[in-house]
């Protein structure tokens, strides 16, 4: 009998999954000696054409990293899909968009001339990329960036979702071992929908240190002050995202002295993040004054960032309507 087939592709992330799928050492070794890998870009070579010869539902497992940006993008989504007997949302720019996603607060063409125009650019002639281009030998083309990034499963149905930025590689392993279990008849998937490779509850119940209710009258970054090594960041006044973030990571940047920043995505049953955040922030500050809690909030040198750095695309919000709105004229 033939193996199993596995996939992976790469859309607009920043190539850290595909690490971190590497990074599970000699467990990678299982993958190969499970499937028969055929299609991962960046692992071998591949063409869009070998994929779509393969009959529909002829890969069993295909895990999907990065946003969809760009017509290429969306195309290989709708693509693997229809190949795919098992697709995943695997890291957190296929879940949420992650920091791509925050491009969203901009139009296409102010992104553009952000990277082709500001000061840290040589561009003399004023360049722009072009959707095509007449060469002696024809013309090329380059994918086309859409309006804005939306996350996999506004493009596609989703079958199972693995957060993360990465993934943790001992998570993957995990997943790994399940999916060769279910292969061979020793175990059950999840139901469809589900997130796997994480946990149900917080980043604060998996953290170790101490809540003691404090109010807070400022916000500061945690690189301006010496903080308590065993209290609770937030309650600290150190903008720590842990009340919102789905378990998972063992709370590994609150041990280590650093802020939890939200990269495994809205806990369970939190429907949107950043609001989630906003009420968890609010519950600390040690004032019922307007202005005074204004001067409180002035402490968050960047709440759009902050509430949303790894989930603009996959919140409520989702873009500004400088994204959505095409420019005329």
């Amino acid at each position: 009998m033939s193996k199993p087939k596995f996939a992976m592709y790469w859309a607009a992330s920043c190539g850290g999954c595909e690490i971190a799928v590497l990074n599970i050492h000699e467990k990678i070794l299982d993958v190969d000696a499970a499937f028969d890998v055929v299609f991962w870009p960046v692992a071998m070579d591949a063409k869009y054409k070998d994929v779509e010869a393969m009959p529909d539902d002829s890969i069993t497992l295909c895990l999907w990293n990065g946003g969809i940006r760009n017509d290429e993008n969306e195309h290989m989504a709708h693509l693997l899909r229809k190949k795919a007997q098992i697709l995943v949302a695997f890291g957190s720019c296929a879940c949420e968009g992650c920091i791509p996603g925050l491009a969203n607060f901009s139009s296409t063409q102010d992104m553009i001339d952000t990277a082709f125009s500001t000061i840290t650019t040589d561009n003399p002639d004023n360049i722009r990329p072009q959707a095509s281009y007449a060469m002696p030998e024809g013309i090329i083309t380059i994918p086309t960036i859409n309006p804005i990034l939306k996350t996999l499963d506004q493009v596609v149905d989703v079958d199972y979702y693995m957060p993360g930025c990465p993934p943790e590689s001992h998570q993957i392993a995990a997943v790994i071992d399940l999916v060769i279990a279910a292969l061979n008849g020793k175990a059950q998937l999840p139901p469809k929908g589900a997130t796997i490779g994480a946990g149900n509850s917080t980043v604060c119940d998996e953290c170790p240190r101490k809540r003691n209710v404090k109010a807070i009258k400022e916000f500061n970054r945690i690189q301006l002050m010496a903080a308590d090594p065993e209290l609770c960041l937030l309650e600290q006044g150190i903008p720590c995202n842990g009340p919102a973030t789905r378990s998972g990571c063992n709370a590994r940047c609150p041990s280590a002295g650093a802020q939890c920043i939200g990269c495994y995505g809205p806990a369970e049953g939190v429907v949107d993040y950043g609001a989630r955040l906003i009420a968890a922030f609010a519950s600390v500050i040690d004032s019922d004054k307007p202005d005074e809690i204004d001067k409180i909030l002035d402490g968050l040198v960047d709440p759009a960032g902050q509430f949303y750095r790894f989930n603009l695309a996959g919140s409520l919000l989702r873009a500004s309507k400088a994204a959505q709105t095409p420019k005329i004229g």
